[in-house]
C-alpha cells in the first residue's frame, strides 16, 4: 500500500463515520414529521392516514396556546438579556488578558461545560429561597445563563477579525470610550451579535430540564407541557410540536450560519 492510498482510506473512514453520525442525528426527524400528520390518535409509524387535526389542536387548544405564549415570551426575554451581556463579556475579555479574565471566562462558560441537571437542581433550590419558582422572570434569568456563553462565543469570533486600530483612531479624534464602542465597534460586530441572538433564542426554546424544575402553573413552558403530556397520554400532538420546533431550529441555525458566512466574505 503506497503513501497515497493510506490518506485516501483514512478520508473514506472519516466520511463513513460522519455519515453515520449525521444519519443518527436526523433519522428521528424523518419519523416524527410524518407522524405529526397522522389521522390516528396514537403514535404510529408509518402513519395510517393524513390529517392536520394535531396541528389544529396545537394552535387552538388553550393549554398549548398558553405554553407557546410563555415559551415565546421567555425566549424573547432571554434574547434581550443574553445578547447585550454576552456581547459586553466577549468585548471585555478580548480587551483585558490575564488570570482574572481567564477565571471570568471559565465561570461564564461553565453552563455549557457542566451537566444541565446540576444547573437545574441548583437553580431550583436557589429560586425556592428567593421566591422565583414558577415565574417568567426566573425562567428568563435561568435561560439567559445558558445562552450567554453562545452569544459570547459568537461575538468573540467576530472580534478576532476586528481591527482594534479603528478604536484607537476614534479615540485620537476625540471620541469617548462609550462613543467608540457604540459607533465604531458595535456596527462591525452586528453580524456576530445577530448570530448570537439567534442561538440564544434556540437555546431557550430547546431547554427541557431547567424548565421542568422551575416552571409551572401559569408559567408552564412548551417543553414542560410536552414532557407532562408524554407521561400522561401520548398522542400525535407531541409530534406536531416537535416538527414545529425542528423547523424553527433549522431556520434559526441556517440564518445564523448565513450571517457567519456573509461576515467572513
Amino acid at each position: 500500500m503506497n503513501d497515497m492510498q493510506i490518506p485516501h482510506l483514512n478520508r473514506l473512514w472519516l466520511y463513513v463515520l460522519c455519515g453515520l453520525i449525521v444519519f443518527f442525528l436526523i433519522a428521528p426527524a424523518f419519523v416524527i414529521v410524518p407522524m405529526s400528520f397522522s389521522s390516528s390518535s396514537q403514535l404510529r409509524f408509518p402513519p395510517s392516514g393524513f390529517s392536520l387535526q394535531w396541528y389544529e389542536r396545537l394552535f387552538f387548544d388553550a393549554r398549548w396556546q398558553s405554553a407557546m405564549g410563555v415559551s415565546g415570551l421567555v425566549a424573547m426575554g432571554t434574547v434581550l438579556v443574553a445578547t447585550p451581556l454576552g456581547t459586553l463579556a466577549a468585548y471585555g475579555l478580548h480587551q483585558y488578558k490575564g488570570m482574572v479574565s481567564t477565571l471570568i471566562n471559565v465561570l461564564i462558560m461553565s453552563p455549557i461545560m457542566l451537566p444541565v441537571i446540576l444547573i437545574a437542581i441548583g437553580t431550583f433550590f436557589l429560586y425556592a429561597k428567593i421566591g422565583l419558582l414558577h415565574s417568567i422572570v426566573g425562567l428568563i434569568l435561568a435561560h439567559s445563563c445558558l445562552a450567554i456563553p453562545f452569544v459570547m462565543i459568537s461575538v468573540a469570533s467576530g472580534l478576532t477579525k476586528f481591527d482594534m486600530n479603528l478604536e484607537l483612531a476614534a479615540r485620537i479624534h476625540g471620541a469617548t470610550r462609550v462613543q467608540t464602542f457604540l459607533r465604531v465597534t458595535l456596527p462591525q460586530l452586528r453580524m456576530s451579535i445577530a448570530a448570537g441572538a439567534l442561538l440564544s433564542l434556540v437555546t431557550s426554546l430547546d431547554d427541557v430540564l431547567i424548565s421542568l424544575f422551575i416552571s409551572g402553573g401559569s408559567s408552564t413552558t412548551l417543553t414542560k407541557l410536552m414532557f407532562s403530556s408524554m407521561r400522561d397520554q401520548i398522542d400525535p400532538t407531541i409530534s406536531a410540536i416537535s416538527t414545529c420546533l425542528i423547523a424553527l431550529a433549522v431556520i434559526a441555525i441556517t440564518i445564523a450560519r448565513s450571517i457567519g458566512v456573509g461576515e467572513r466574505k
